[in-house]
C-alpha cells in the first residue's frame, strides 16, 4: 500500500533558500509565464527547451561562447545539437576557483589523508598539461588511466581535458584482460597507471599487471602514479615509463591555458558494465556533460559554493565523473579509496563528521547492506552538516528508504537517482523542494522528456512499462568509439521505438508524480507473459532476517518461462523447505501469484559488477549453459560457478 505521509518534506525556510525556487523565479521572470511548483517548471523545461538550457547556461555561469543557436534539429534523437556554435574548456569551467581552502580532501583505508587547495590543484594541473602537451597529446587523442579514487586522477582528467584530450578509466582492482578489453580499442597515446591500491585491510602489488598491460597497449607513454611507495620501481620495468613524480619534478608552475573547443568535442569514453561480450565505447562530450552535470548539482542536488560532496565510487563507475564536475560548482571533492566497511561499517560515517561533509552519495546496496546489519549512526553521529544523501547503481527498496530515516538521520534530503553510464547523469533524480515519499524517486529532470511507455509504443499510467525519453537532451553520447556508421549506438538506444530514447529501464509513475524503477527491461521476468520487475521480489524477501540478498532470474522451461530466486543466506541459516513455503508466502501476499517463484535455490555468493549491482545476465547466461564473456566486470566472478549444473533446475 502507498505510504500515506511522505517521509520527509522540506521547510519552507529551505525550499525558499533553495537554488531550484530561485531558478524558478528566474525563468518565470525570463518568459513571464507563472510557474507556481516543480511540475509546472519541469512542464515549461521540456517544451521550451531553448529557452530552458540557455537559461541554465546563464544561471550556471557557464565559461565559453555560446554562440546564438542553442538548439538545431531539435526534433531528431539521435541527430540533434545543442549550442552548435559555442567554444568551451570543460577544465576552464571547473578550475575557476582560487586561494587556500580545500578543492579536494582525500582519505585511503590506510588512513592516509590529504588536502588540496584550489591553488594546489591548479599548480598540479599546470605541471601536469605542460607534460601532457610535452608527451605531443592533441585534441581527440586518449589517455587511458588504471587508478584509485586518489586526487591525481582528478588532476590528471583535468589536465588531459584542457588539452581537448578523451579520458578514459578504469579502477585497478581489473583484471589484465577486463583492462584490456577497455582500452585496447580506444589506443590511448598516454597509459596512467598506480603502482598498487589499499582494500579491506590489505595492500595490492598491481606493477606486473600495469607493465602486461602497457606492453599490450603500446602507449606512447606509461606514467605510474605513486600510492604504496613503488611508483620509480614500477616505472623503471616498463618501456617508455616515468613515475609521475619524476614526470612533473623539473616542471614549473605555468599560467593554465584552456584550448576552447565546439560543445560536442568528446570529453569521456565510458565503457557500458554488461557481462555479454566486449564493453561498449561509449564517447560523451565536454558541453553536454557540461551544462546537464552543473544543473543536477546546482538545482537538483542544491550544491552550493564551499559545500563538501563525497560520493563512495571507483574510476569505473560513471559516479567518479559526476562528482568530479561539482568543482563547477566551487564545491570541495570528498574523495575515499578502500573499503566501506574496513574496519567496520562506521568509517564513511566518520568520514562525515571529521570533513562536515554535506552531500552524502553512496549505493543501494550500501544502505540496504547497512539495514542487514542493525547499523544506527543516528545514535553514534552528528551527521550536522549532511543536507543530503545520494542512492543510486540499483532501485532503493521502500524498507531502505525508510531505514535511512529511522537510523542514519530524520531531517535530511535522501535523493534516490537513477540514470546511468549511457548518460552520464540521471534521468529521474532528487527535487529539494518536493517531499520524498517511500519507494519512489522524486520526479523527472529538469529538461528530461521522461515517461513510460507499453510495447506497443503507448503512454502507461498506473501500471508498468519501458522508461523512456521522448525529446533530446544535451548529455546524450556523441557515438560509440569504432561504430562508423552509427549502427551500435542505434539499436542501443532508439532500436524499439523509433526517435525515442529507450533506456531499458523497467518503471512505473507513481500517484505522487514520482517514479519506481524496477530493474532492467531485460531482465524483467515474463512468466506466463506477464511481466514482472525483479526488484519488486528482492523488496520482499530482502526484509527477512535469514536472507543477505537474492538474485532472481528466468529460466526458460517447458516451452515457457519460470522464475527462480536464489537467496544469499544469513550466517547458520539453511534452506529448508519451512524457510522455501515462508519465502513464497510472504511474496505471494505482497505481490501477486504470479510474483512466486517455482524455485528457490540457495548459494553461498552472488556475483555483482563492480559498482555493486546484482548482475542478472551473468547468472541467467551461467544457469542456461551461455558464456559470460566480460567477466572483468564482476567484482567476484568466481561466484558464478555456483550457478552452473545446479540439480534443483533440472526437473
Amino acid at each position: 500500500m502507498p505510504a500515506e505521509q511522505p517521509l520527509w518534506s522540506p521547510s519552507a525556510a529551505r525550499v525558499r533558500a533553495s537554488a531550484m525556487s530561485d531558478f524558478m523565479t528566474a525563468a518565470a521572470k525570463a518568459t513571464g509565464k507563472t510557474l507556481a511548483n516543480y511540475q509546472e517548471l519541469h512542464a515549461w523545461s521540456v517544451d521550451d527547451r531553448e529557452a530552458f538550457w540557455s537559461l541554465v547556461w546563464d544561471y550556471c555561469g557557464l565559461r565559453g561562447e555560446r554562440g546564438r543557436v542553442v538548439l538545431a534539429d531539435g526534433e531528431r534523437m539521435p541527430g540533434a545539437s545543442f549550442f552548435p556554435e559555442a567554444r568551451l574548456n570543460f577544465t576552464e569551467n571547473l578550475l575557476w576557483k582560487t586561494g587556500g581552502t580545500d578543492a579536494i580532501v582525500f582519505r585511503g583505508e590506510d588512513k592516509v589523508e590529504r588536502h588540496l587547495t584550489w591553488d594546489e590543484l591548479r599548480a598540479l594541473v599546470s605541471r601536469l598539461q605542460q607534460a601532457f602537451s610535452n608527451a605531443g597529446l592533441q585534441p581527440g587523442d586518449r589517455v587511458a588511466a588504471m587508478l584509485p579514487n586518489v586526487p591525481e586522477a582528478i588532476a590528471c582528467m583535468l589536465a588531459a581535458a584542457s588539452l581537448g584530450a578523451i579520458w578514459s578509466s578504469c579502477s585497478p582492482d581489473f583484471g589484465k584482460q577486463g583492462v584490456l578489453d577497455r582500452f585496447a580499442q580506444i589506443a590511448p597515446k598516454l597509459f596512467i597507471a598506480c603502482d598498487g591500491y589499499h582494500y579491506n585491510g590489505n595492500t595490492f602489488e598491481v606493477g606486473d599487471k600495469v607493465a602486461a598491460i602497457a606492453a599490450e597497449l603500446k602507449p606512447q607513454q606509461t606514467i605510474v602514479v605513486r600510492y604504496i611507495g613503488d611508483a620509480d620501481a614500477v616505472a623503471g620495468s616498463i618501456a617508455n615509463a616515468i613515475s609521475l613524480d619524476s614526470l612533473i619534478a623539473p616542471i614549473a608552475v605555468a599560467p593554465l591555458r584552456f584550448e576552447p573547443l565546439p560543445f560536442d568535442h568528446p570529453l569521456y569514453i565510458l565503457f557500458s558494465s554488461g557481462t555479454t561480450g566486449v564493453p561498449k565505447c561509449i564517447v560523451h562530450s565536454a558541453g553536454g556533460t557540461l551544462i546537464q552535470h552543473v544543473k543536477e548539482h546546482r538545482l537538483h542536488a542544491d550544491i552550493r559554493d564551499g559545500d563538501k560532496l563525497f560520493y563512495f565510487t571507483t574510476l569505473s563507475w560513471m559516479m567518479w565523473n559526476w562528482l568530479a564536475t561539482a568543482l563547477a560548482s566551487g564545491a570541495t571533492l570528498v574523495l575515499y579509496d578502500g573499503s566501506p566497511a574496513y574496519p567496520d561499517a562506521n568509517v564513511l560515517f566518520d568520514y562525515a563528521d571529521a570533513e562536515q561533509i554535506t552531500h552524502f552519495g553512496t549505493s543501494a546496496k550500501f544502505i540496504d547492506g547497512l539495514r542487514k546489519t542493525g547499523l544506527r549512526p543516528i545514535d553514534t553521529h552528528r551527521l550536522s552538516s549532511v543536507r543530503t544523501i545520494f542512492s543510486t547503481g540499483s532501485p532503493l527498496s521502500p524498507l531502505s528508504f525508510d531505514y535511512v530515516y529511522e537510523a542514519v538521520k530524520n531531517d535530511v534530503h535522501l535523493a534516490s537517482i537513477s540514470g546511468g553510464t549511457d548518460i552520464v547523469s540521471g534521468f529521474v533524480v532528487g527535487v529539494p523542494i518536493l517531499p520524498v515519499w517511500s519507494g519512489e524517486i522524486q520526479g523527472s529532470g529538469l529538461g528530461m522528456a521522461m515517461d513510460v511507455w507499453s510495447d506497443d509504443g503507448a503512454p502507461v499510467v498506473g501500471d508498468k512499462g519501458e522508461l523512456v525519453c521522448t525529446k533530446p537532451f544535451p548529455c546524450m553520447p556523441v557515438m560509440f568509439w569504432n561504430d562508423p556508421d552509427g549502427t551500435k549506438y542505434h539499436e542501443a538506444y532508439f532500436g524499439k521505438f523509433d526517435n525515442v530514447w529507450c533506456h531499458g529501464d523497467f518503471a512505473e509513475w507513481t500517484e505522487h508524480g514520482g517514479m519506481v524503477i524496477y530493474g532492467r527491461s531485460d531482465t524483467t521476468l515474463n512468466p506466463g507473459g506477464v511481466r514482472i520487475g525483479t526488484a519488486e521480489i528482492y523488496g520482499q524477501v530482502e526484509q527477512m532476517s535469514e536472507i543477505v540478498e537474492a538474485v532472481c532470474i528466468g529460466q526458460i522451461w517447458d516451452n515457457d518461462v519460470r522464475t527462480v530466486l536464489f537467496v544469499r543466506l544469513a550466517k547458520d541459516v539453511t534452506l529448508d523447505d519451512r524457510l522455501r513455503n515462508r519465502i513464497r508466502l510472504k511474496i505471494r501476499d505482497n505481490l501477486s501469484p504470479r510474483h512466486v517463484p517455482a524455485r528457490v535455490v540457495a548459494v553461498a555468493d552472488i556475483p555483482r559488477t563492480k559498482s555493486g549491482k546484482i548482475s542478472e545476465l551473468a547468472v541467467r547466461n551461467i544457469v542456461h549453459g551461455l558464456a559470460v564473456k566480460n567477466q572483468d566486470a564482476l567484482a567476484n566472478p568466481e561466484a558464478l560457478k555456483l550457478f552452473e549444473g545446479l540439480a534443483e533446475l533440472s526437473a
